[in-house]
């Protein structure tokens, strides 16, 4: 298998998710983990009881913490240090085990077929190599399983951004920041037809693609 790193390809896109930064955006999301609950149930709603889960890049780790306390066993991988560590504290705090892992999306260090289910929220704008995370995604699932990406769309609008931070329960300072943050994100997110041709190109048999006015759910099928 050809790695990133051969490829010499950059794991991640824009300002990397370290120290006071990942500080910042854990406290930040961590306002809202209603969220990442409601998330977790309707990937619970697909699973058979005890299934693998593997959340890609799952950054202060709210999601894979929630999937963990619905029963399944759940291991995520991202490539940011701090992230690990701030999602390893989170999940000793809520009392659930989960396996996080420092490691690039597109070289991941699972073997094949291992999962039932791979999540990845809020990040698939950021790969350096998208298509190689792709590929690794269909890799480490098993034969039938289902892959889901949720990410912001390219053409969300200023007023879709200010309603979606609004419901976010934060502060004016943090709030403002939110907006500017996702504001700058669209400029990489991607459009209907970008993961159209992507999933086309990718080794999943089949893929559909939800929209909604701040992003995208786009399900895989191995």
């Amino acid at each position: 298998m050809t790695t990133a790193a051969a490829r010499k390809v950059k794991p991640y896109r824009g300002m990397g998710m370290e120290g006071v930064i990942a500080t910042w955006y854990a406290k930040s999301t961590g306002k809202n983990t209603a969220e990442f609950e409601r998330l977790a149930k309707r990937i619970a709603a697909k699973l058979e009881p005890g299934s693998r889960v593997l959340e890609v890049a799952p950054g202060p780790g709210y999601l894979a913490v929630a999937l963990a306390r619905l029963g399944y066993q759940v291991t995520g991988i991202d490539v940011s240090r701090s992230f690990v560590r701030i999602a390893s504290e989170n999940a000793m705090r809520a009392g659930v085990t989960v396996d996080f892992r420092e490691g690039d999306a597109a070289a991941m260090p699972f073997t094949a077929g291992l999962f039932d289910f791979v999540v990845c929220r809020a990040a698939f704008k950021n790969f350096g190599d998208p298509g190689g995370a792709l590929s690794e995604m269909h890799r480490t699932l098993r034969t039938g399983g289902t892959a889901l990406i949720v990410d912001l769309r390219k053409d969300a609008s200023a007023k879709v951004i200010a309603d979606e931070v609004a419901n976010m329960n934060l502060g004016p300072v943090d709030a403002f920041a939110t907006r500017t943050t996702l504001s700058l994100l669209t400029r990489r997110a991607y459009s209907r037809l970008d993961f159209e041709r992507m999933a086309q190109a990718s080794p999943f048999a089949r893929f559909d693609i939800v929209e909604a006015p701040l992003g995208f759910e786009i399900s895989l099928v191995k």
